[in-house]
């Protein structure tokens, strides 16, 4: 019998285990999935709960409630994967082997990587809000706070969900304009990108509401330190930002398992062939998620996209047949802005964010880097698919895993479009 470990799981593990197993005959394939924490965590909510949109009950469920019948499931710690050797090693079960092995270990939030982050001031006036805990020690500190400087700092890249930052601010805006002490809170995102967003069409969007909303940017700035005595960020070129609040999204880093066991690159990420998701070094292996190394987006739509691919690779690969499947980069992601509404964007490895309509050209109904309603409720209805279809590995209507130019409006020239 073969046997494939999944090493994970989150949405990644999730999917793959669902899809895999409706592929593979039980009787032919044994498969294993480890992941050390038996709750699921469906992370777009974190963002919700600082501005008591969301409590802790609605965005945990038990994992174990989106594995597929028939595989085995291990709740322990990752020691270090043997890769040479086809073996896990397990921190209180021993060694586990494997023919194919897929990591979807994803990737965590780590303020101890930045100097003064986690003193005196931590989960007192400096927060997170990626984890289950800060976001709560923030909706609690909000409640009461009076007003002040409020700063939102993105530390470095790459990190989960790259608009969740941008999307607090707008959510704060709106949460304090709703408590009529807007007036009252001076707030600030603080970015090492040289603008709003990575791309030009979506940061001159993007920025331009930070803009509307009167949210200052401060724009290259590369975190040095934190300090606690008198309330500031110093950046390595010591430009300096005060605060009374500081919002942190500290460095992401992929899992220490990875790098105990040698795979990763300085952050703990693994280099992966970015069309294939095979391992660059081992092409027994598959990577998924926030894991990979790859120039895409750290989100949940992208892990979903790639589950066709590493599916179709995974079955050419024990076919005897090479790849066949490849990997554009595709992410799409709703913006929550405020005010009841929100953005959507759809990109890939070699087109930006721009225009148009999504998911059906012209028709939409939602659209692309614009301020609707209908996008501010896709976000919302986006947790009831992720739950009933994306990590039960399931597809999802109009939308492939290769991203399609239908509806998208190129810029040609100024003033002037290209619609496909």
């Amino acid at each position: 019998m073969k046997k494939l470990v999944i090493l994970g799981g989150g949405t990644g593990g999730t999917l793959m285990a669902n899809k895999l197993r409706k592929a593979l005959p039980a009787d032919d394939w044994k498969i294993t999935l480890v992941d050390k924490e038996p709750n699921h965590y469906y992370q777009p909510g974190l963002l919700f709960i600082p501005f008591g949109l969301y409590k802790k009950e609605d965005i945990i469920k038990p994992k174990k409630k989106f594995y597929p019948k028939n595989i085995e499931v291990l709740f322990a710690e990752i020691d270090k994967i043997e890769p040479e050797k086809n073996h896990v090693l397990l921190s209180d079960m021993g060694m586990l082997n494997y023919d194919y092995l897929i990591i979807a270990t994803g990737s965590e939030t780590r303020p101890d990587q930045i100097d003064g982050m986690t003193g005196k001031l931590w989960r007192k006036s400096i927060f997170d809000f990626y984890t289950l805990d800060g976001a709560l020690a923030l909706a609690d500190f909000f409640s009461t706070w009076k007003g002040g400087r409020l700063v939102v700092n993105i530390a470095e890249m790459p990190i989960k969900c790259p608009v969740a930052p941008m999307e607090f601010a707008f959510l704060a805006d709106d949460y304090f304009k709703k408590r009529g002490m807007r007036e009252k809170v001076d707030l600030t995102f603080v970015t090492p990108l040289p603008g709003a967003f990575t791309k030009p069409v979506c940061s001159e969007v993007l920025g331009g509401t930070l803009k509307k909303r009167k949210i200052k940017v401060e724009s290259e700035f590369a975190i040095g330190h934190v300090d606690n005595e008198q309330r500031k960020i110093v950046s390595w070129d010591d430009r300096e930002v005060p605060f009374d609040v500081l919002v942190a999204v500290p460095t992401n880093m992929g899992s220490r398992a990875i790098q105990r066991s040698g795979m990763g690159d300085e952050l703990n990420f693994i280099p992966t062939d970015k069309h294939t998701l095979q391992s660059k070094s081992w092409e027994n292996i598959f990577v998924i998620g926030d894991a990979t190394d790859l120039p895409t987006s750290k989100a949940g739509s992208v892990a979903h996209f790639e589950g066709d691919i590493v599916l179709q690779n995974f079955m050419d690969m024990i076919s005897g047949r090479m790849p066949s499947a490849s990997f554009d980069g595709h992410s799409n992601c709703f913006i929550e802005s405020g005010d009841g509404k929100g953005m959507l964007i759809d990109f890939n490895y070699d087109t930006e964010p721009l225009t148009g309509k999504f998911p059906i050209p012209g028709l939409g109904p939602f659209s692309l880097l614009e301020e609707t309603a209908i996008n501010h409720w896709g976000k919302l209805m986006f947790k009831w698919l992720y739950w009933n279809a994306i990590i039960k590995g399931r597809e999802l209507p109009f939308v492939s895993s290769e991203m399609s130019m239908a509806g998208k409006k190129i810029p040609k020239e100024k003033n002037e479009v290209v619609t496909f």
